[in-house]
């Protein structure tokens, strides 16, 4: 897996303008709302639930 996940849409403003940042690993630019936000994956499948 060497592709990037793109974010559909900005998490501040809702825009879809973004672009990869070059700041960090995962990180995007909004040009709408002007903001550098990074995502990170914490994994796939149905969280352990403690009793």
């Amino acid at each position: 897996m060497s592709e990037r996940a793109v974010p559909f849409y900005c998490p501040y403003c809702g825009d879809e303008d973004l672009r990869p940042a070059e700041a960090a690993h995962g990180a995007w630019y909004c040009a709408a709302c002007l903001r550098t936000f990074s995502l990170k994956m914490i994994g796939i499948g149905v969280p352990e639930v403690s009793r």
